[in-house]
């Protein structure tokens, strides 16, 4: 039986899973369970199978994942002993933490990362709030969650080899103690799991036999210690004070993550398809089974599920929860049977079963219709409306070139206008943004309310999201980038996608077996080099031989304390032995051959071209990212990368053009900053690393600076704008981190512009809440104002780079946009067809490549004026490599 089938008439319980638990739990159940390429996948394993089992067994309405964030909490400030005996977190657990989160959103649960307190704290205190409203079902085995039992909340344990339900009765009954004492009980015995010492000598019957004697810690100190036997009263009065401050490192806070209430709580429907992607990609086949099974029936928070009836209740008796009526919908297989759109907002979704189509005209919201008929009828008939209101207006573009004849002007994006508006929201599906309506919204203007609606509409919802965040946009004055640049770029992107890139198979496939032939030689070398075979890609096998077998020196240690063997480690002691060597290369090798090598082939059309997808709302600077294959991190420097590039080419009678913007960031900067050094370098077309590095160095001229000091100049030039602290300046110099100091002290004192630049953005970043970049993008930083000073300097970091790296992202947006439409390049049939960071790619016949990419550079030198020129770098070849 479910445990919600235990209390079938009260309302939908609320679920709250200790997802830190189970992460744990998860990890050293299942010690050997990875992916066939190494990576460990035991946790997420073990938390899906029971997130999965709790969905199709519980059906929840109701649910929040709860884990452990970074960083110290409130109890090391009381204590600072507590928890210091336990190790770091293993790096294989480590590494599961991001994608486990992915997958629990994707299956539509609520994930609570806890900031500043624990994840019990954040369950203690939303059981708190909402038991009297509902019941609570705790899942998870912590005994200090036994505190929150009460007649509304239950401790489930799903996990256990038997599973265990804990009520308040049992509770009761097995300890005599009430939830109330539990943590005065704790702090008499101590727990060694939190290095809380308790009373030496005092375990579980002895403090059993104290409580019968004082309730609570305030009587054992008020008189009730004076009742326990004369040894045992002297032994707890010498403890007396200490054990107070125990009680308060066990007792959880019911006081915190106000901000968590219960429609953000709510289940949401699965991301199918996402969440089948994840499964096959980290090869969990039994869970994809699971969940295929599951997926016709799966609940939806517009499908409440019905509750049963006849069993018997923990919680008391409430009345059934209502079940919505099916959405009517009209079908349509010809546009005059859809209402008039004429100067209308027309809500468009495309659903798997067809196109969902609803009119507002005079402020209100007709009936949902679903069109099944002919495309460029319907694109007809769209190009009447005023505006067309629609999810994913690049989704639509990339599944058929018709939708280019509707005219830019006419759409609305909500997810690109979603997206400007919290650019690290990370999730602007449709599912996400539906979802919205239907939670709580303090800005939402006047007119339709979520009750208005049908949970199950999506045309008519698409509207209502409209109404909702136009008035935002406009407040953020973001109105102006959605229309003129990222709206726009839309279908820049999508031709860009229908080009492609041609790959040369054959240069692929000889590069590859010279790669595999090399990574075989390597192998059988390193296990030469260690006397004995071993799994190369295992970090624990080969920190066995590295350190336990062959005795080289330790470099650093894993986040939970093992001894590491990253890349960065084993750069430190690249000459202790030259295993050491051939493990950084076979290391290079693999994920070469693994990445790109072996993938992209078989990712070719038939004509022998990549189709990538660009992500227009993937990062919160506002750079472009690639996916399906990832394009943007084609390796670039060294041999390999000249190699790799060599592998794209240009069709028979083709030639490829590739114009990259020279330091963009750096002449952001210097525009931005007005740094007299920067702005005169650039305007005497310096180089300007050897600028800076007769500026750090004494020099009397940048042609006096050697190689070595300028690489350490454009190291310091280019980490700054990416936050570049002196530890991990003092790692890429390979100097002493005192000399990083330095280094970092004297850039600020000889380029003291700089320093003014970045303490201003920090500061009115602290006072707005965000940054804003050259085309007006925003970037909230509400870590600015937090208590952790790690997620401070995080937020400082990002302030920066925003401004500058988003402000390069604006550029290359504005160039792309220009050469798009450019008549010249048009008529010379010359279209763009990759963008990487700051370079773009485009390809033409053999006898007008260089007056195309001639042609590119004005463009992209011209498309916007700063302080300082911008300058492009252009090449023409067969294959990228002779072009970049």
């Amino acid at each position: 039986m479910s445990i919600k089938e235990r209390f079938p008439d009260g309302p939908e319980p609320l679920y709250l899973v200790d997802g830190t638990s189970f992460l744990y739990r998860g990890f050293y159940a299942y010690p050997d369970l990875q992916r066939s390429d190494g990576m460990p996948t035991n946790a997420i394993f073990i938390v899906l199978r029971i997130l999965l089992r709790i969905l199709r067994e519980e059906r929840p309405k109701y649910l929040g994942f709860i884990m452990d964030g970074k960083g110290p909490t409130f109890r090391h400030e009381l204590f600072e002993p507590y928890k210091a005996q336990r190790p770091r977190m293993p790096e294989d657990m480590a590494v599961q933490i991001d994608p486990l989160r992915e997958a629990v959103q994707l299956m539509g649960l609520h994930l609570l990362v806890s900031e500043g307190v624990e994840a019990d704290d954040c369950i203690a205190s939303l059981a708190a709030r909402h038991k009297e409203e509902r019941p609570v079902v705790i899942v998870g085995s912590d005994k200090d969650l036994k505190q929150c039992l009460d007649e509304q909340v239950v401790l489930w344990d799903p996990a256990g080899k038997r599973e265990k339900v804990t009520t308040l009765d049992i509770f009761c009954e097995e300890t005599g103690l009430t939830p109330a004492q539990w943590p005065d009980f704790q702090a008499l015995t101590g727990d060694s799991s939190d290095n809380i010492p308790g009373i030496p000598g005092v375990g579980p019957k002895t403090a059993e036999k104290i409580m019968a004697q004082a309730a609570t810690l305030e009587d054992l100190r008020d008189g009730g210690a004076e009742r326990l036997p004369d040894k045992l009263r002297a032994k707890v009065t010498e403890h007396m004070e200490k054990v107070f401050l125990y009680r308060e490192l066990t007792r959880m806070r019911t006081d915190c993550c106000e901000e968590h209430g219960l429609e953000q709580l709510r289940v949401q429907p699965l991301h199918t398809d996402d969440l089948f992607d994840f499964l096959t990609t980290f090869e969990f086949r039994s869970l994809a089974r699971d969940l295929r099974s599951m997926v016709p029936e799966a609940p939806t928070a517009a499908e409440p599920v019905a509750a049963a009836t006849g069993q018997a209740s923990l919680f008391g008796t409430a009345a059934p929860v209502p079940s919505v009526p099916p959405l009517t919908l009209h079908k349509a297989e010809q546009p005059d049977q859809l209402p008039n759109p004429d100067d209308a907002l027309v809500g468009l979704v495309s659903m798997d079963n067809g196109l969902r189509i609803a009119v507002q005209s005079r402020e209100e919201i007709g009936s949902e219709q679903q069109y099944t008929g002919s495309l460029p009828e319907l694109i007809d008939y769209l190009a009447r409306a005023r505006t067309v209101v629609c999810p994913d207006v690049h989704d639509l573009l990339r599944s058929d070139a018709a939708w280019d004849a509707l005219p830019l002007e006419r759409w609305f994006d909500l997810s690109l206008a979603a997206y400007l508006l919290n650019p690290e929201e990370r999730n602007y599906s449709w599912d996400r943004l539906h979802q919205s309506l239907f939670q709580s919204d303090p800005d939402d203007p006047e007119g339709h309310e979520p009750a208005d609606l049908h949970p199950d509409a999506q045309a008519g919802a698409a509207l209502l999201y409209l109404e909702r965040v136009r008035p935002k946009l406009h407040a953020a004055n973001l109105e102006t980038l959605l229309r003129d640049v990222e709206l726009p770029l839309l279908p820049v992107l999508a031709a860009m996608e229908r080009q492609g890139i041609h790959l040369d198979k054959q240069a692929f496939r000889a590069f590859l077996d010279e790669v595999q032939e090399r990574i075989d030689e390597l192998t059988k070398e390193i296990h030469e080099l260690a006397g004995e075979n071993f799994n190369i890609r295992s970090s624990q096998q080969m920190a066995v031989v590295l350190f336990d077998k062959l005795g080289l020196k330790p470099a650093g240690k894993t986040p939970g304390g093992a001894l590491s063997t990253a890349n960065q480690v084993l750069e430190k002691i690249r000459s202790a032995h030259p295993i050491v060597e051939a493990i950084l290369q076979f290391r290079m090798l693999e994920k070469l051959r693994s990445t790109y090598l072996a993938p992209l082939p078989r990712l070719m059309d038939d004509n022998g071209r990549l189709h990538t997808h660009f992500n227009l709302t993937a990062t919160a600077t506002g750079r472009l990212s690639s996916s399906g294959p990832n394009l943007q991190n084609i390796p670039i420097r060294g041999p390999q990368g000249k190699r790799m590039r060599a592998c794209f080419t240009a069709t028979p009678g083709n030639l490829l053009a590739a114009a990259d913007y020279s330091q963009i960031e750096l002449r952001v900067l210097a525009h931005f900053s007005q740094d007299p050094a920067l702005l005169d370098a650039f305007a005497q077309d310096e180089d300007i690393h050897s600028r800076t590095a007769a500026l750090l160095f004494d020099k009397d001229s940048p042609q006096a600076v050697s190689g070595e000091e300028r690489r350490s100049a454009k190291t310091i030039n280019f980490g700054l704008i990416y936050g570049m602290g002196p530890q991990r300046l003092a790692r890429e110099l390979q100097v002493p981190l005192s000399e990083a100091k330095s280094f970092i002290e004297r850039y600020f004192e000889r380029l003291a512009t700089l320093k003014a630049f970045y303490d201003t953005i920090v500061e009115d970043a602290a006072t707005h809440g965000y940054v804003t970049t050259l085309a007006g993008r925003r970037r909230l930083l509400p870590g600015l104002h937090s208590r952790n000073q790690q997620m401070v300097s995080q937020a400082k970091r990002q302030a920066v780079n925003t401004v500058i790296q988003g402000s390069a992202a604006d550029v290359i947006k504005l160039a792309m946009l220009a050469a798009h439409q450019d008549t010249v390049l048009q008529e010379l049939n010359a279209p763009l067809i990759l963008q990487v960071h700051d370079e773009l790619l485009l390809e033409a016949s053999e006898s007008v490549a260089l007056q195309a990419g001639e042609r590119l550079v004005e463009i992209m030198q011209n498309v916007t004026e700063l302080r300082v020129p911008l300058r492009v770098d252009m090449g023409v070849g067969h294959n990228w490599a002779e072009a970049h």
